[in-house]
């Protein structure tokens, strides 16, 4: 009878224990395929390094959810969030764009990669600051583009180019542009859909489940050059919209009035 009893009441602590280690193991992994991507790019596989940062994106993406899910989000995981994420969206993009298509600039070039890493740093203090003294944000928009979105960004940049077979200056300016472009939207104001909060797919779960799955079938047809367009739309985005609420002043209240 007391065994059954010891089986059949574990401790708080204990189970809560069990529910911490998974958001913080997604993490890990996160952490663990920014690292595997250091790696491959040094030893010069720039293909392998892509999609480590994009698996990278994967687990962050996912550890964030499945603690707000389970409710256990806490200080240390949000700290330990935010050190992963510069090793895998900040220092492995840097480098892999460096080593792929930055190298031949010299200076300049490392430089460029620095500016990538400092200006992801600086987009993480900037989220977490705005955490840590509590003021509310929007949760439809990022404030900055997201450094996972900047880094799949590059990722998939190389898987494009290596796809298409692009070589030369015609490369290597690019990656260039697109490093200072992307450093630059990290660390300003421009505002990015956060997908957080959906409300067609929330008033229409089963047609959002179809939509889902048509967009999967079509990533998978022919990943490198589906996922390249995608980040690039979403990159575009946030211009585009600070392009139509100049256009448009007034555009943008009336929506928020309309949704209130």
């Amino acid at each position: 009878m007391r065994r059954s009893q010891h089986h059949g009441h574990r401790h708080p602590g204990e189970r809560l224990r069990g529910i911490y280690l998974l958001p913080n193991l997604l993490t890990s992994a996160s952490l663990f395929s920014g690292f595997y991507a250091l790696v491959a790019a040094i030893h010069g596989d720039f293909r392998l390094a892509a999609v480590a940062i994009l698996a990278a994106a994967v687990f962050d993406g996912l550890d964030g959810r499945v603690a707000r899910l389970t409710g256990t989000t806490s200080r240390f995981g949000i700290e330990y969030d935010s050190l992963s994420d510069l090793v895998a969206f900040g220092v492995a993009p840097g480098v892999l764009a460096f080593l792929w298509g930055l190298q031949g600039f010299g200076r300049p070039g490392w430089l460029a990669a620095f500016l990538y890493v400092a200006t992801t740093a600086l987009r993480l203090a900037r989220f977490n600051a705005i955490s840590i003294s509590g003021v509310s944000g929007s949760k439809r928009y990022f404030l900055g583009l997201p450094c996972p979105a900047a880094a799949a960004m590059v990722a998939t940049t190389v898987l494009m180019a290596q796809y298409l077979g692009v070589q030369g200056p015609v490369r290597h300016y690019a990656v260039l542009a697109l490093v200072y472009g992307l450093s630059f939207l990290m660390v300003s104001t421009v505002r990015f859909f956060s997908f957080k909060e959906v409300p067609w797919f929330q008033r229409h779960p089963f047609s959002g489940m179809v939509a889902l799955i048509l967009a999967m079938v079509v990533v998978a047809v022919e990943p490198k050059v589906t996922l390249f367009f995608l980040m690039a739309l979403y990159v575009a985005s946030g211009p585009a919209g600070v392009v139509v609420r100049t256009l448009r002043p007034g555009h943008e209240a009336a929506g928020e009035r309309r949704r209130s």
